[in-house]
């Protein structure tokens, strides 16, 4: 990252975002253009996802560090690794990708640009299951840097991929998609009501998910040499 300056960074965080947006919501299109069947469209929709993310974060990784993610990027924040300033530059360059990502998926759908969704994602289960997600999402990735760097975006799309069946709300995990997703009323989408409790959902299971790598990551402590057991007399 430190050979790229700011706006290709933005830029990069920006396009990532937009282009999972489009996969997200143009896949559910799809989707729901191919089949009736719920299961499968739901089974429609997580694979692309997850396969665009192992793409996106290969190829955009080494300019951005491809958070892709608000609730990402202030945990690296938290954990000083990318200055205050160029988080909320990080932030609203993701959100604004994410907003062309839905509006590049409607175009190609013959959609108008934007339609704010109807579908209903409210309610106590649903928090939970976004917190849960969003903490799953920053465990992988912490872990996945501290042990294996390669594997980040395999680990990442994986785990969206089954986070998408484990939880009860299909694993949005990120602020921006949420946003993004509250601007199409197709198959992805979520009411704009709904978003303060998913969104606010995601950043304590982000927060929650550093806190707790953080400690268990932590450099364990030197051990001392083993005692020698006494010799009976």
């Amino acid at each position: 990252m430190d050979t790229f300056d700011l706006p290709r960074r933005l830029a990069a965080e920006a396009l990532g975002t937009g282009v999972l947006v489009a996969t997200v919501v143009g896949s559910g299109i799809m989707a729901e253009t191919l089949t009736k069947d719920v299961a499968l469209a739901l089974l429609c929709n997580t694979l692309p996802t997850g396969a665009i993310l192992v793409v996106l974060i290969t190829v955009l990784g080494p300019i951005s560090g491809a958070h892709f993610n608000p609730a990402v990027t202030l945990v690296f924040t938290g954990k000083r690794e990318l200055p205050p300033q160029e988080a909320l530059l990080y932030v609203g360059a993701q959100i604004a990708g994410g907003i062309a990502g839905t509006m590049a998926a409607h175009l190609m759908f013959a959609l108008p640009l934007i339609e704010l969704s109807t579908k209903v994602r409210t309610g106590g289960a649903q928090w939970f299951a976004e917190a849960v997600a969003a903490f799953g999402l920053v465990a992988t990735i912490l872990a996945g840097i501290r042990f294996q760097r390669a594997a980040v975006p395999w680990l990442v799309g994986l785990y969206i991929t089954a986070a998408y069946w484990f939880t009860a709300s299909t694993s949005f995990a990120n602020p921006a998609v949420a946003i993004a997703r509250s601007l199409t009323n197709t198959f992805s989408g979520i009411r704009p009501v709904d978003l303060p409790g998913f969104i606010l959902a995601e950043l304590v299971g982000a927060f929650a998910g550093m806190l707790l790598m953080t400690w268990m990551l932590g450099r364990p402590k030197a051990r001392g040499p083993v005692p020698i057991a006494e010799t009976p007399r």
